[in-house]
């Protein structure tokens, strides 16, 4: 049974999309093109250092959020400042592929991001320099599979998305294409 919806998924777009922006940047093939290769998300959670049940509900909700269950994370180097030891669980985070990267991503853009209070638009300063695009939201109670009456504390969330044969240009204009809401010059000149 299918269902039917007024909008495009994200992976639709992107294959609609995909020449446009091939013949945009002069690539003739196009298995050399750019592709969404995976999103990394990641929380990292320093309080878990004293309190070690905060770790537990914010692995679950990031089980929540990507469909999957989510690995813990343990410091690599001992930091005084921020009495953490070598060893100890700091953090927890997910890499989706596939179906499940094109479901949070249709999810992060349609639904996540318009809820952001006081939005003017993501940061296009947000790529790595290798295509990658990093962004940062404050809370994860953003997405509805998140309950609200559950949820004890806001925790932040780190996203990684990953293109793959893409320049810093290539990418932006990808994920412009997927109606990613990046910011203007002149949106950027009046928020300063």
């Amino acid at each position: 049974m299918t269902t039917a919806t007024l909008q495009k998924s994200t992976r639709q777009l992107f294959t609609e999309q995909l020449p446009n922006i091939l013949s945009k940047h002069g690539i003739k093939n196009r298995m050399a093109g750019p592709r969404i290769d995976k999103v990394s998300l990641n929380m990292g959670v320093g309080r878990a250092i004293a309190d070690g049940q905060i770790l537990n509900v914010v692995s679950e909700h990031l089980t929540m959020l990507a469909g999957q269950k989510a690995t813990i994370t343990k410091a690599k180097k001992a930091v005084a400042n921020f009495r953490s030891r070598i060893g100890v669980k700091i953090g927890c985070r997910v890499t989706l592929r596939g179906e499940r990267m094109w479901s949070f991503l249709d999810r992060l853009i349609n639904l996540a991001i318009p809820r952001i209070k006081d939005f003017r638009g993501l940061n296009p300063k947000g790529f790595d320099g290798r295509g990658n695009y990093n962004l940062g939201l404050r809370e994860q109670a953003l997405f509805h599979e998140i309950q609200l009456d559950k949820l004890e504390h806001n925790q932040g969330l780190n996203i990684t998305i990953c293109i793959k044969n893409s320049t810093d240009p290539i990418s932006y204009d990808v994920l412009k294409a997927l109606h990613m809401p990046f910011r203007d010059a002149a949106t950027a000149a009046a928020a300063k």
